[in-house]
């Protein structure tokens, strides 16, 4: 049966074909598409030349906050929306990486669980070591994304490919921007930056229809 041609069952509520359908269409771009905003869709084609995400930490992965427990350790919230969106970005292709001033045991657990690699904790000077990946990696600047949401991502955000300030960056990162995200830091922010890259891989239908395939 032609899915957009399903009709609700005999209990009147949606068929299984009916939500299937439905899925399929979103996964096909035809609702998506509309959604999307001008700065999105000015950004393809930079995002398409993408092969390396790096994300700064806090404020980008985290809402910023640190909440310190009485035997001194350090407490960071991630959001899972954001760690799918990563894990879906690097089976499109593109490589991840996180380079952060701060050092914290909890951003190495969480970039090991992600599947994560490539960390740069304690890293006051971003640019000598957004150099030295790109050296390593054999990239151009123009195949590499950075996110980040205050002065320390400036020296970064200037010269790569595609230069993302999450929305309540600070307001000089935001104005350097090629994108700026509709959502921020720790709330899926880097959900959607995954997503554009995605898109702009011509991934998105074939990861998507991995979780619409019946598995009965």
């Amino acid at each position: 049966m032609n899915g957009d041609a399903c009709g609700p069952n005999a209990s009147g509520y949606p068929s299984d074909c009916e939500v299937t359908a439905g899925l399929r269409r979103l996964a096909e771009g035809r609702v998506a598409a509309e959604q999307r905003s001008y700065s999105w869709r000015a950004n393809l084609e930079k995002a398409r030349q993408i092969r390396l995400l790096l994300l700064d930490v806090d404020g980008v992965l985290t809402d910023g906050s640190i909440i310190y427990t009485p035997d001194g350790q350090e407490i960071k919230a991630f959001n899972t929306r954001d760690g799918l969106g990563l894990r879906l970005v690097q089976k499109a292709g593109v490589q991840v990486g996180l380079i952060t001033a701060r050092t914290s045991e909890v951003v190495k657990r969480r970039a090991e669980n992600l599947g994560i690699t490539m960390v740069f904790q304690g890293a006051g000077k971003k640019l000598e070591v957004f150099r030295r990946i790109l050296a390593e990696q054999g990239l151009a600047p123009a195949q590499v994304a950075y996110v980040g949401d205050d002065w320390l991502d400036l020296p970064v955000l200037t010269r790569v490919g595609l230069a993302v300030a999450v929305a309540d960056g600070a307001e000089e990162v935001r104005a350097l921007a090629h994108y700026v995200t509709e959502l921020p830091g720790g709330r899926g922010a880097v959900r959607e930056v995954c997503e554009l890259l995605i898109e702009a891989q011509g991934r998105r239908e074939a990861l998507l229809a991995e979780y619409l395939e019946d598995e009965s």
